[in-house]
């Protein structure tokens, strides 16, 4: 059975896997409400260009929370070097109950998708379904095109 972690009103949450909620951009009161659900890491995957309306970095230390920015801006972004980045801060401290965020989830939903495949061994169907739970939406398409063009790069 899956730990649920209630963030009430959060957008788009989703959790994953025990341990984890995805989800779009939270607010002050619902990264205080992420920490009364137990959380105690949260990895944002937004670049500094993208205002979250505070200062998210001082009101999660202010919480006691973690916290790690890892910016995914765009298609761009989503490259070896990031799933690499992401896999390693999540195998950090495994059982720490994280929010991984971007402003809708579907930066995180791509970023774990590839990451299923690429460092997984997962298929293209089984590494976009896992991204879809996640949070990848939108751009399911363009990451099922950088999966295929890995993929045949390697055969």
């Amino acid at each position: 059975m899956t730990q649920t972690i209630d963030i009430p009103g959060l957008p788009n949450l989703m959790n994953p896997e025990a341990g984890y909620a995805s989800g779009g951009q939270p607010s002050a009161e619902q990264l205080e409400a992420a920490a009364k659900a137990g959380v105690s890491r949260v990895i944002n995957l937004r670049p500094a260009s993208e205002d979250a309306g505070y200062d998210e970095a001082a009101k999660a230390t202010a919480l006691g929370l973690d916290y790690t920015v890892l910016a995914v801006a765009g298609l761009p972004d989503l490259s070896a070097n990031k799933v690499r980045q992401l896999d390693a801060l999540m195998a950090q401290s495994p059982a720490m109950p994280t929010l991984i965020h971007c402003a809708s989830g579907n930066r995180v939903g791509a970023l774990i998708a590839l990451r299923a495949a690429w460092l997984q061994g997962k298929s293209i169907d089984d590494a976009l379904d896992i991204g879809r739970r996640w949070g990848l939406t939108n751009i399911e398409a363009a990451v099922r095109r950088i999966l295929e063009k890995v993929a045949t790069t390697r055969n």
